[in-house]
Protein backbone atom coordinates (compact mmCIF):
# COMPACT_ATOMS: atom_id res chain seq x y z
CA UNK A 1 0.00 0.00 0.00
CA UNK A 2 1.20 3.37 -1.06
CA UNK A 3 1.95 5.62 2.28
CA UNK A 4 -0.31 8.57 2.32
CA UNK A 5 1.70 12.40 2.20
CA UNK A 6 -0.01 14.79 5.22
CA UNK A 7 0.86 18.27 5.16
CA UNK A 8 -1.56 21.06 7.12
CA UNK A 9 -2.46 24.63 6.26
CA UNK A 10 -2.31 26.81 9.34
CA UNK A 11 -4.09 30.44 9.22
CA UNK A 12 -4.91 32.37 12.29
CA UNK A 13 -7.51 30.79 14.94
CA UNK A 14 -8.61 28.37 11.81
CA UNK A 15 -10.11 28.41 8.48
CA UNK A 16 -13.63 29.00 9.32
CA UNK A 17 -14.22 32.80 9.87
CA UNK A 18 -15.85 32.73 13.42
CA UNK A 19 -12.45 29.80 15.09
CA UNK A 20 -11.54 32.74 17.11
CA UNK A 21 -15.02 32.39 18.82
CA UNK A 22 -14.73 28.71 19.51
CA UNK A 23 -14.41 27.90 23.42
CA UNK A 24 -11.19 25.98 22.04
CA UNK A 25 -9.57 28.88 20.13
CA UNK A 26 -7.28 30.86 21.86
CA UNK A 27 -7.42 34.35 20.02
CA UNK A 28 -5.75 36.15 22.59
CA UNK A 29 -2.45 34.28 21.39
CA UNK A 30 -2.98 34.84 17.82
CA UNK A 31 -0.09 37.17 17.29
CA UNK A 32 2.26 35.79 19.94
CA UNK A 33 5.25 33.12 19.02
CA UNK A 34 4.07 30.48 21.16
CA UNK A 35 1.05 29.93 19.65
CA UNK A 36 2.04 29.12 16.52
CA UNK A 37 5.18 27.12 17.82
CA UNK A 38 2.59 25.15 19.66
CA UNK A 39 0.69 24.21 16.68
CA UNK A 40 4.26 23.55 14.96
CA UNK A 41 5.43 21.24 17.47
CA UNK A 42 1.79 19.76 17.24
CA UNK A 43 2.02 19.09 13.45
CA UNK A 44 5.40 17.78 14.20
CA UNK A 45 4.14 15.23 16.40
CA UNK A 46 1.88 13.77 13.99
CA UNK A 47 5.15 12.97 12.10
CA UNK A 48 3.40 15.45 9.15
CA UNK A 49 5.36 16.08 6.16
CA UNK A 50 5.02 20.32 5.75
CA UNK A 51 2.82 23.14 7.53
CA UNK A 52 1.68 26.01 5.07
CA UNK A 53 1.39 29.13 6.69
CA UNK A 54 -0.67 31.93 4.67
CA UNK A 55 -0.32 35.67 4.17
CA UNK A 56 -1.81 38.35 2.25
CA UNK A 57 -0.97 41.85 2.00
CA UNK A 58 -4.26 43.47 3.58
CA UNK A 59 -6.24 42.29 5.79
CA UNK A 60 -8.48 39.11 4.99
CA UNK A 61 -11.64 40.33 6.57
CA UNK A 62 -13.97 42.39 4.53
CA UNK A 63 -13.87 46.07 5.69
CA UNK A 64 -16.88 46.38 7.11
CA UNK A 65 -16.83 43.30 9.17
CA UNK A 66 -15.33 43.49 12.74
CA UNK A 67 -16.51 40.25 13.90
CA UNK A 68 -13.24 38.33 11.91
CA UNK A 69 -9.74 38.01 12.69
CA UNK A 70 -8.26 40.53 10.22
CA UNK A 71 -4.42 40.94 11.21
CA UNK A 72 -1.79 38.72 10.77
CA UNK A 73 2.17 38.10 11.24
CA UNK A 74 4.21 37.64 8.14
CA UNK A 75 4.88 34.26 7.03
CA UNK A 76 8.31 34.10 5.99
CA UNK A 77 9.75 35.59 9.24
CA UNK A 78 7.20 33.27 11.10
CA UNK A 79 8.31 30.44 9.67
CA UNK A 80 11.80 31.49 10.76
CA UNK A 81 10.93 31.33 14.32
CA UNK A 82 9.39 28.29 14.07
CA UNK A 83 12.63 26.61 12.28
CA UNK A 84 14.59 26.43 15.96
CA UNK A 85 11.06 25.33 17.65
CA UNK A 86 11.10 22.01 15.07
CA UNK A 87 13.38 19.67 14.51
CA UNK A 88 12.31 18.01 11.01
CA UNK A 89 8.62 19.07 9.53
CA UNK A 90 8.87 21.28 6.32
CA UNK A 91 8.14 24.88 6.80
CA UNK A 92 5.98 26.58 4.24
CA UNK A 93 5.63 30.02 4.25
CA UNK A 94 2.95 31.73 1.41
CA UNK A 95 4.95 34.82 -0.16
CA UNK A 96 2.40 37.41 -2.41
CA UNK A 97 3.69 37.82 -5.90
CA UNK A 98 2.00 40.44 -7.77
CA UNK A 99 3.72 43.16 -5.12
CA UNK A 100 6.89 41.77 -3.39
CA UNK A 101 10.23 41.32 -5.28
CA UNK A 102 11.90 37.81 -6.15
CA UNK A 103 15.37 38.96 -4.84
CA UNK A 104 13.90 39.63 -1.07
CA UNK A 105 11.77 36.39 -1.71
CA UNK A 106 14.84 33.99 -2.26
CA UNK A 107 17.39 35.22 0.43
CA UNK A 108 14.64 34.61 2.97
CA UNK A 109 13.46 31.07 1.72
CA UNK A 110 17.69 30.39 1.28
CA UNK A 111 18.01 31.88 4.78
CA UNK A 112 14.64 29.89 6.09
CA UNK A 113 16.69 26.65 4.85
CA UNK A 114 19.53 27.24 6.60
CA UNK A 115 17.60 27.87 9.52
CA UNK A 116 15.63 24.93 9.30
CA UNK A 117 18.69 22.74 8.54
CA UNK A 118 16.93 21.57 5.10
CA UNK A 119 13.12 22.36 5.59
CA UNK A 120 12.00 25.36 3.72
CA UNK A 121 9.60 24.96 1.22
CA UNK A 122 7.56 28.05 -0.67
CA UNK A 123 3.99 28.70 -1.78
CA UNK A 124 4.18 31.85 -3.90
CA UNK A 125 0.38 33.20 -4.11
CA UNK A 126 -0.99 35.38 -6.99
CA UNK A 127 -3.38 38.30 -5.76
CA UNK A 128 -6.35 39.84 -7.88
CA UNK A 129 -6.97 43.46 -7.79
CA UNK A 130 -7.59 45.14 -4.81
CA UNK A 131 -7.41 48.26 -4.58
CA UNK A 132 -6.59 48.52 -0.68
CA UNK A 133 -3.42 46.23 -0.96
CA UNK A 134 -1.89 48.42 -4.26
CA UNK A 135 -2.20 51.33 -2.44
CA UNK A 136 0.47 49.89 0.24
CA UNK A 137 3.11 49.86 -1.96
CA UNK A 138 2.34 53.32 -4.59
CA UNK A 139 4.07 51.58 -7.66
CA UNK A 140 1.33 50.39 -9.75
CA UNK A 141 -2.73 50.67 -9.66
CA UNK A 142 -4.82 47.66 -10.90
CA UNK A 143 -9.07 48.96 -10.95
CA UNK A 144 -11.02 46.72 -8.62
CA UNK A 145 -13.46 44.57 -10.11
CA UNK A 146 -15.97 42.31 -9.22
CA UNK A 147 -15.74 38.22 -9.41
CA UNK A 148 -17.80 37.83 -11.95
CA UNK A 149 -15.89 39.99 -13.83
CA UNK A 150 -12.74 37.20 -14.07
CA UNK A 151 -15.12 35.08 -15.80
CA UNK A 152 -15.33 37.37 -19.15
CA UNK A 153 -12.43 37.36 -21.43
CA UNK A 154 -11.15 40.84 -20.13
CA UNK A 155 -10.65 39.33 -16.59
CA UNK A 156 -9.63 35.91 -18.08
CA UNK A 157 -6.59 38.08 -19.95
CA UNK A 158 -5.49 39.59 -16.58
CA UNK A 159 -5.51 36.70 -15.10
CA UNK A 160 -3.31 35.49 -16.96
CA UNK A 161 -0.88 38.45 -16.65
CA UNK A 162 -0.90 38.23 -13.25
CA UNK A 163 0.08 33.90 -13.44
CA UNK A 164 2.79 35.13 -16.30
CA UNK A 165 4.24 37.33 -13.24
CA UNK A 166 4.21 34.85 -11.14
CA UNK A 167 5.70 32.45 -13.01
CA UNK A 168 8.94 35.16 -13.95
CA UNK A 169 8.84 35.78 -9.89
CA UNK A 170 9.38 31.97 -9.22
CA UNK A 171 12.08 31.55 -12.02
CA UNK A 172 13.99 34.06 -10.45
CA UNK A 173 14.00 33.01 -7.04
CA UNK A 174 15.44 29.42 -8.38
CA UNK A 175 18.08 30.93 -10.28
CA UNK A 176 18.61 32.78 -7.39
CA UNK A 177 18.77 29.83 -5.28
CA UNK A 178 21.04 28.37 -8.05
CA UNK A 179 23.62 31.56 -8.62
CA UNK A 180 26.11 30.28 -6.00
CA UNK A 181 27.37 26.76 -6.32
CA UNK A 182 27.80 24.19 -3.81
CA UNK A 183 31.40 24.80 -2.98
CA UNK A 184 31.68 28.14 -3.75
CA UNK A 185 32.93 28.70 -0.65
CA UNK A 186 36.43 27.81 0.26
CA UNK A 187 36.86 29.54 3.38
CA UNK A 188 40.87 28.77 3.92
CA UNK A 189 41.78 31.52 5.99
CA UNK A 190 45.79 30.32 5.31
CA UNK A 191 45.56 31.70 2.11
CA UNK A 192 42.79 34.46 2.40
CA UNK A 193 40.28 32.75 0.23
CA UNK A 194 36.91 32.90 1.58
CA UNK A 195 35.15 32.64 -2.03
CA UNK A 196 35.90 30.98 -5.45
CA UNK A 197 34.53 34.08 -7.46
CA UNK A 198 34.17 31.78 -10.61
CA UNK A 199 31.50 29.68 -8.91
CA UNK A 200 29.34 32.68 -8.29
CA UNK A 201 27.11 33.34 -11.15
CA UNK A 202 24.80 36.45 -12.68
CA UNK A 203 21.01 35.19 -13.19
CA UNK A 204 20.98 37.60 -15.80
CA UNK A 205 17.11 37.43 -16.26
CA UNK A 206 15.36 39.75 -18.34
CA UNK A 207 11.47 39.37 -18.74
CA UNK A 208 8.37 41.18 -19.33
CA UNK A 209 7.63 42.26 -15.24
CA UNK A 210 11.10 41.43 -13.95
CA UNK A 211 15.27 42.43 -14.76
CA UNK A 212 17.33 40.83 -12.40
CA UNK A 213 21.36 40.39 -12.54
CA UNK A 214 22.34 38.52 -9.40
CA UNK A 215 23.87 36.87 -8.05
CA UNK A 216 22.59 36.30 -4.77
CA UNK A 217 24.30 37.89 -1.31
CA UNK A 218 22.94 33.95 0.26
CA UNK A 219 24.99 30.79 -0.62
CA UNK A 220 22.69 28.08 -2.17
CA UNK A 221 20.35 26.18 0.17
CA UNK A 222 21.20 23.05 1.64
CA UNK A 223 17.99 21.40 0.01
CA UNK A 224 19.37 23.12 -3.78
CA UNK A 225 16.17 24.37 -4.35
CA UNK A 226 13.96 24.57 -1.14
CA UNK A 227 10.18 22.68 -2.22
CA UNK A 228 8.36 25.23 -4.28
CA UNK A 229 4.15 24.73 -3.91
CA UNK A 230 0.99 26.42 -5.69
CA UNK A 231 -2.38 26.30 -5.41
CA UNK A 232 -4.24 26.13 -8.57
CA UNK A 233 -7.77 25.70 -9.47
CA UNK A 234 -8.36 25.64 -12.96
CA UNK A 235 -5.75 25.48 -16.29
CA UNK A 236 -3.93 28.52 -15.73
CA UNK A 237 -2.78 28.14 -12.49
CA UNK A 238 -2.41 24.17 -13.42
CA UNK A 239 0.37 25.58 -16.07
CA UNK A 240 1.48 27.80 -13.37
CA UNK A 241 2.35 25.11 -11.26
CA UNK A 242 3.71 22.58 -13.76
CA UNK A 243 6.23 25.52 -14.89
CA UNK A 244 7.78 26.33 -11.93
CA UNK A 245 6.28 23.59 -8.91
CA UNK A 246 7.57 20.69 -6.64
CA UNK A 247 3.41 20.04 -5.53
CA UNK A 248 0.60 21.55 -6.80
CA UNK A 249 -2.65 21.88 -4.06
CA UNK A 250 -5.58 21.14 -6.32
CA UNK A 251 -9.60 21.24 -4.71
CA UNK A 252 -11.73 18.32 -5.68
CA UNK A 253 -15.09 17.70 -4.12
CA UNK A 254 -15.33 13.70 -5.11
CA UNK A 255 -13.07 10.93 -6.26
CA UNK A 256 -14.21 11.42 -9.34
CA UNK A 257 -13.57 15.24 -9.25
CA UNK A 258 -10.07 14.06 -8.59
CA UNK A 259 -9.82 11.78 -11.55
CA UNK A 260 -10.57 14.82 -13.56
CA UNK A 261 -8.59 17.11 -11.74
CA UNK A 262 -5.27 14.94 -11.87
CA UNK A 263 -6.21 14.51 -15.51
CA UNK A 264 -6.00 18.11 -16.40
CA UNK A 265 -3.00 18.54 -14.51
CA UNK A 266 -0.88 15.91 -16.68
CA UNK A 267 -2.21 17.85 -19.61
CA UNK A 268 -0.77 20.98 -17.76
CA UNK A 269 2.42 19.51 -17.37
CA UNK A 270 2.98 18.40 -21.19
CA UNK A 271 1.34 21.89 -22.40
CA UNK A 272 4.29 23.65 -20.54
CA UNK A 273 6.94 21.63 -21.68
CA UNK A 274 7.78 19.90 -17.87
CA UNK A 275 10.89 17.70 -17.61
CA UNK A 276 12.35 15.60 -14.53
CA UNK A 277 10.20 14.87 -11.86
CA UNK A 278 6.26 15.15 -12.14
CA UNK A 279 4.07 17.67 -9.83
CA UNK A 280 3.20 15.92 -6.31
CA UNK A 281 -0.71 16.76 -6.25
CA UNK A 282 -1.96 17.01 -2.95
CA UNK A 283 -5.54 17.88 -2.29
CA UNK A 284 -7.01 20.45 0.10
CA UNK A 285 -9.85 19.34 2.62
CA UNK A 286 -11.45 21.94 5.35
CA UNK A 287 -11.90 19.68 8.07
CA UNK A 288 -13.53 19.56 11.77
CA UNK A 289 -12.65 16.54 13.18
CA UNK A 290 -14.29 14.69 16.41
CA UNK A 291 -14.15 11.33 17.48
CA UNK A 292 -17.97 11.12 18.75
CA UNK A 293 -20.80 11.27 15.34
CA UNK A 294 -22.36 14.13 15.11
CA UNK A 295 -20.10 16.57 17.34
CA UNK A 296 -18.06 18.00 14.29
CA UNK A 297 -20.64 18.70 12.36
CA UNK A 298 -22.73 20.29 15.18
CA UNK A 299 -19.72 22.46 16.31
CA UNK A 300 -19.61 23.77 12.52
CA UNK A 301 -23.08 24.55 12.86
CA UNK A 302 -22.59 26.67 15.61
CA UNK A 303 -19.47 28.66 14.19
CA UNK A 304 -21.60 29.13 11.00
CA UNK A 305 -24.79 30.78 13.24
CA UNK A 306 -22.23 32.90 14.81
CA UNK A 307 -20.50 34.15 11.72
CA UNK A 308 -24.13 34.56 10.08
CA UNK A 309 -23.81 32.13 7.15
CA UNK A 310 -22.75 28.70 6.13
CA UNK A 311 -19.04 28.44 5.89
CA UNK A 312 -17.97 28.90 2.02
CA UNK A 313 -15.03 27.29 0.61
CA UNK A 314 -12.93 26.51 -2.48
CA UNK A 315 -12.04 23.28 -0.93
CA UNK A 316 -14.39 20.41 0.13
CA UNK A 317 -15.49 20.77 3.80
CA UNK A 318 -15.85 17.51 5.80
CA UNK A 319 -17.34 17.61 9.59
CA UNK A 320 -17.10 13.87 11.25
CA UNK A 321 -14.71 11.69 12.69
CA UNK A 322 -11.19 10.47 12.06
CA UNK A 323 -11.95 7.23 10.70
CA UNK A 324 -14.96 8.94 8.02
CA UNK A 325 -11.49 11.17 7.11
CA UNK A 326 -9.45 8.48 6.74
CA UNK A 327 -11.91 6.27 4.35
CA UNK A 328 -12.33 9.29 2.36
CA UNK A 329 -8.35 10.25 1.99
CA UNK A 330 -7.50 6.58 1.34
CA UNK A 331 -10.48 6.51 -1.43
CA UNK A 332 -9.48 9.59 -2.97
CA UNK A 333 -5.53 8.48 -2.67
CA UNK A 334 -6.63 5.60 -5.44
CA UNK A 335 -7.58 8.27 -7.84
CA UNK A 336 -3.59 9.08 -8.15
CA UNK A 337 -3.44 11.83 -5.22
CA UNK A 338 -0.05 12.14 -3.82
CA UNK A 339 -1.25 13.35 -0.44
CA UNK A 340 -3.24 16.04 1.10
CA UNK A 341 -3.13 19.66 2.88
CA UNK A 342 -5.99 19.56 5.36
CA UNK A 343 -7.67 22.93 6.66
CA UNK A 344 -8.44 23.17 10.78
CA UNK A 345 -11.63 24.19 10.84
CA UNK A 346 -10.57 25.42 14.17
CA UNK A 347 -7.48 25.70 15.81
CA UNK A 348 -5.46 23.96 17.86
CA UNK A 349 -8.33 21.27 18.17
CA UNK A 350 -9.24 20.15 14.30
CA UNK A 351 -4.96 20.47 13.91
CA UNK A 352 -5.35 18.07 17.42
CA UNK A 353 -7.86 16.16 15.29
CA UNK A 354 -5.53 15.23 12.68
CA UNK A 355 -2.34 14.48 14.49
CA UNK A 356 -4.11 12.89 17.57
CA UNK A 357 -7.14 11.04 15.59
CA UNK A 358 -6.69 11.06 12.08
CA UNK A 359 -2.97 9.73 11.86
CA UNK A 360 -2.88 6.94 14.49
CA UNK A 361 -5.79 5.66 12.49
CA UNK A 362 -4.07 6.15 9.06
CA UNK A 363 -1.15 4.23 11.08
CA UNK A 364 -3.11 0.96 11.99
CA UNK A 365 -4.24 0.57 8.14
CA UNK A 366 -0.52 0.76 7.15
CA UNK A 367 -0.84 3.85 5.44
CA UNK A 368 1.22 6.71 6.95
CA UNK A 369 4.28 6.38 8.06
CA UNK A 370 5.31 6.05 12.10
CA UNK A 371 8.51 7.89 12.32
CA UNK A 372 10.69 10.15 10.03
CA UNK A 373 13.08 8.82 7.72
CA UNK A 374 14.58 11.82 6.17
CA UNK A 375 16.05 14.59 7.36
CA UNK A 376 14.56 17.35 4.55
CA UNK A 377 11.49 18.43 3.24
CA UNK A 378 12.10 17.45 -0.17
CA UNK A 379 13.25 14.35 1.61
CA UNK A 380 9.87 13.59 3.40
CA UNK A 381 8.44 13.90 -0.91
CA UNK A 382 10.65 11.17 -1.64
CA UNK A 383 12.33 14.17 -4.40
CA UNK A 384 15.93 14.08 -5.34
CA UNK A 385 18.37 16.71 -4.46
CA UNK A 386 18.71 18.95 -8.01
CA UNK A 387 21.69 19.62 -9.93
CA UNK A 388 22.79 23.51 -9.64
CA UNK A 389 22.14 24.66 -13.22
CA UNK A 390 24.98 27.17 -13.75
CA UNK A 391 27.91 24.33 -12.22
CA UNK A 392 30.03 22.99 -15.20
CA UNK A 393 30.88 19.34 -14.82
Amino acid sequence: MTGLHLSVALNDAGWHPAAWRDPAARPGALFTAGYWTDLAAEAERGLLDFLTIEDSLGPQAPGDRTDRVAGRLDAVLLAARLAPATSRIGLVPTAITTHTEPFHVSIGIASLDYASRGRAGLRPQVVGARLADTAHFGRRTFPEFDKPWYSTPEGKEFTAELFAEAADFVEVVRRLWDSWEDDAEIRDAATGRFLDRDKLHYIDFEGAHFTVRGPSITPRPPQGQPLVTALAHDVVPYEFAARGADVVYVTPHSRADAVTIIAQVREAERTAGRAGEPLKVFADLVVFLDEAPGAASARKARLDDLDGAALDSDAEIFAGTPGDLADILLDWRDAGLDGFRLRPGVLPSDLEGITRGLVPVLQGRGAFRTGYDAGTLRGHLGLSRPANRYATA
